[in-house]
């Protein structure tokens, strides 16, 4: 199979009664369970859905049944988190079947309702990172403390009794007022005897008193636990951990602000006032000094407004950088006496032309988002007939259906190299780091290749001067991926009896590939724009022609600060070197050179 297609196949169905919304919903908890349960998005989002909308068909006490079934536990934190979100029957069963990992725990955890977070105490198992999350949220056992050894002497308590099992929040529903407290301890003498209790009452009354007591020692125990000093450090829980930043934490856009005469700012919004009060909106004038030229200084020795003039801010992170002011002169309403500006203080907008192309890279993608689906369908069905999964087909039927699934998936990779591209000259995607010897990745490939070139008699020649390995700071995957995209779309390009020479080389803290370009590659006027495609052999480097597999392998160079350009026959690629392991002397050099040195 090349894909894994049962999510689909469970979503094709409609479950139109209600033993098949148990069958549908038991079998989409078993795959949303997995963590690879596919990789179409949408796909997924519509398996979500389904499952929210059978939840509300089934019962509550169904559902949970069917999450605490044993030997029955899931691996996704997506799920985990879903099914907290439910009724308190199905959240516990679900937390206490889910099987993560320790850092999938310390994610899920801040993210769980509060409510929720308690069902976690019920496991044993949980990882030591989780436990101390859980710590620092408050989510613990709630009981009152053991009340002090002189106190259980005084007034015993059964401890097989209810009383031992108080929480926190019930301390002042408990509380007993003063005036009950005095008629408890008042001794039995004082009190008016009417008529003398039965010896069986006087037990059940003496029993009730102590455990009375007990309970109110047990909560002036806790009061004075709890009003401890508290420790220099404030250890008390913020829940949840992801909720709205402090104000002073916030991204400071804009505010408002009054100046004096001399610009000094004397008022501000209250979430700045205290980074900016004090503040010039231009140096201090100085005797026998020129006035200054700056726009601000302009507009104060004239009284006039201030409209978008940038200015630079020195001080905390959250005001530090560059603002722009617009503000108007503010004058008194008798004499007209000129007493400052009143103004505000905004960010600068970001060029429009980088807000266009953010724009257009996110229309792309939303674009191959809607794309992706119906070609997706397309490969599952051609797949199903392939396989024969609903019955057999002809043979010529299967055939068909495997050239439209190869088709589908040569569609799918053009789209991942349309998103690639997008992203990564946006800058919303930046290479994982690593390292890689690039230069024995060359070696490798361009060996692998020379097996299909060697029947057209062409060849990519690899030359380096350079001893030892070569490495740059990028993911091994990455790297095959940046150099598979130019040596396939050199060897594709090559005619017969056409050989191409690599020359590697190292100029200064770079590395430098420069790449003889093939015939009908170099009569194009632009490189990165050719329409030359693979049609000779099976090499190639993408469903777009060599311009693309050019521009996209570029704009990966970019994102790792170095760079792919077109200098007449060739292409230069060049990339910031991690490190370069040099030779080592041999053992006689070695030894010699510290004879030298001894008898130096």
């Amino acid at each position: 199979m090349f894909f894994d297609d049962r999510l689909a196949t469970v979503l094709r169905h409609r479950a139109a009664g209600e033993h098949a919304a148990r069958t549908q919903f038991r079998q989409l908890l078993d795959l949303l369970g997995n963590r690879k349960y596919g990789r179409d998005e949408s796909l997924v989002a519509a398996a979500w859905l389904r499952l929210g909308a059978l939840g509300e068909q089934i019962p509550s006490a169904e559902r949970a049944r069917m999450v605490s079934e044993r030997g029955w536990r899931f691996r996704s934190p997506e799920l985990a988190a879903h099914l907290a979100e439910d009724e308190p029957d199905v959240a516990a069963a679900a937390l206490s079947r889910a099987d993560l990992e320790e850092d999938d725990w310390e994610a899920l955890i801040p993210r769980l309702p509060v409510r929720a977070r308690g069902f976690l105490r019920l496991r044993k198992d949980l990882p030591p990172r989780a436990e101390r999350i859980l710590e620092t949220l408050g989510i613990r056992d709630r009981g009152l403390p053991q009340p002090l050894v002189e106190a259980m002497t005084s007034a015993p308590v059964d401890d097989g009794g209810d009383v031992a099992i108080a929480s926190d929040a019930d301390v002042e529903t408990l509380e007993l007022d003063q005036e009950a407290l005095e008629e408890i301890e008042q001794p039995a003498e004082e009190a008016e005897p009417e008529a003398p209790p039965a010896p069986v009452q006087t037990t059940r009354n003496a029993q009730e008193k102590s455990e009375i007591a007990a309970l109110v020692e047990r909560i002036a125990q806790f009061k004075r636990d709890r009003d401890v000093a508290p420790p220099a450090v404030d250890t008390s829980p913020r829940l949840p951990l992801g909720e709205a930043p402090l104000p002073g934490e916030r991204a400071i856009t804009g505010f408002g602000f009054v100046a004096d005469t001399a610009g000094r700012i004397e008022w501000a919004d209250a979430h700045v006032a205290p980074m900016v009060i004090g503040k010039r909106l231009m140096p201090p004038r100085r005797v026998g000094e020129l006035n200054s030229a700056g726009p601000i200084a302009r507009a104060f020795s004239r009284q006039q407004p201030i409209e978008g003039t940038p200015i630079q801010l020195d001080g905390a992170p959250q005001i530090h950088g560059e603002w722009i002011v617009d503000a108007h002169p503010r004058f008194a309403r008798s004499g007209g006496r000129f007493h400052g500006y009143v103004g505000r203080f905004r960010r600068p907008a970001p060029p429009a032309a980088d807000l266009t192309a953010a724009h257009e890279a996110d229309r792309i993608r939303q674009l191959l988002h809607e794309l992706r689906t119906p070609v997706n369908a397309l490969q599952g069905f051609a797949e199903v007939i392939q396989q024969q999964l609903f019955g057999p087909a002809p043979n010529e039927y299967r055939a068909l259906a495997a050239s439209i699934a190869g088709d589908a998936a040569r569609i799918l990779a053009g789209f991942d190299e349309l998103e690639r591209l997008a992203k990564l000259e946006t800058g919303a995607l930046v290479p994982e780091p690593g390292e890689t010897d690039f230069k024995g990745l060359l070696a490798a490939m361009t060996e692998q290749l020379q097996h299909v070139l060697s029947p057209r008699m062409a060849s990519l020649d690899l030359e380096t001067a350079v001893q030892g390995e070569m490495r740059i700071a990028i993911d091994q995957d990455d790297a095959e991926a940046l150099a598979w995209r130019i040596l396939a779309t050199l060897a594709g390009a090559a005619g017969a009896g056409e050989a191409l020479r690599l020359e590697l080389s190292r100029e200064g803290s770079r590395l430098s590939l420069a790449c003889e370009l093939p015939a009908q590659i170099v009569s194009e006027e632009d490189v990165f724009a050719a329409q030359v495609k693979s049609t000779k052999s099976g090499i190639s480097a993408g469903l777009f022609g060599a311009g693309f597999s050019f521009r996209l392998a570029r704009a990966e160079a970019r994102a790792l600060g170095g760079n792919l350009v077109h200098d007449e026959d060739r292409i230069i690629l060049t990339l910031p070197l991690l490190t370069v392991s040099e030779p080592l002397p041999s053992p006689d050099l070695g030894q010699r050179s510290e004879a030298d040195a001894a008898e130096n």
